[in-house]
């Protein structure tokens, strides 16, 4: 069964900085996307970031300028290095994957990881 494992998030006061990782499990045949959704409570889930096999990347504008998505293929891996964030970045953040496995082509979608930002 595939998995992606999320680890990062966290208590940070307003203007600190998190690294969210999210790691796709074994089986993996190709990787078609991956990225982050978050979450915020009585919000509906938004697209954070996200990067394509050919490196196209988008991003919130919300985050442009303050977040940045890379990947680590060998690992199977898609981290968010979150800098300069403020409260209104508070929320659950959910690791999304595009992927043919085993399974098939399939999207997948992680725990959820809780950041919260506050002094």
């Amino acid at each position: 069964q595939v998995q992606l494992v999320e680890s990062g998030g966290g208590l940070v006061q307003p203007g600190g900085s998190l690294r969210l990782s999210c790691a796709a499990s074994r089986n993996i045949f190709s990787i078609y996307a991956m990225g982050w959704y978050r979450q915020a409570p009585g919000k509906q889930r938004e697209l954070v970031a996200g990067i394509t096999s050919g490196s196209r990347i988008n991003y919130a504008d919300s985050v442009k300028g303050r977040f940045t998505i890379s990947t680590d293929n060998a690992k199977n891996t898609v981290y968010l290095q979150m800098n300069s964030l403020k409260p209104e970045d508070t929320a659950v953040y959910y690791c999304h994957a595009t992927l043919t496995t085993t399974e098939g082509f399939h999207d997948y979608w992680g725990q959820g990881t809780q950041v919260t930002v506050s002094s």
